[in-house]
């Protein structure tokens, strides 16, 4: 797979994720690298992401969701590869 074919990582990450900044920072931090893609809170306390764009940029993010915001506490996150979509932009949703 070449850097300039597009992936699809779908991501979901446990913790104290929520109420920490986590899908604003994830929003920022798709942004800088180039990544299409959109983040939610769930019901049950995790962070679901979805990221697409270049193999390297989006692995950048499945490594950075293993840390997230300043103020989360990561424990675990569980990653799907899947067929890219055509996402463009980054939104999070509510």
């Amino acid at each position: 797979m070449s850097d300039t074919e597009r992936v699809r990582a779908h991501v979901l990450v446990s913790g104290h994720v929520q109420g920490v900044y986590y899908r604003a920072t994830t929003r920022e931090t798709a942004s800088d690298h180039g990544v299409d893609g959109w983040v939610e809170n769930l019901s049950d306390g995790r962070v679901e992401a979805v990221f697409e764009g270049p193999e390297a940029a989006v692995e950048s993010m499945v490594d950075w969701c293993h840390v997230g915001s300043r103020a989360a506490d990561v424990e675990d996150v569980e990653v799907r590869y899947e067929e890219p979509r055509g996402l463009d932009g980054f939104e999070i949703r509510r």
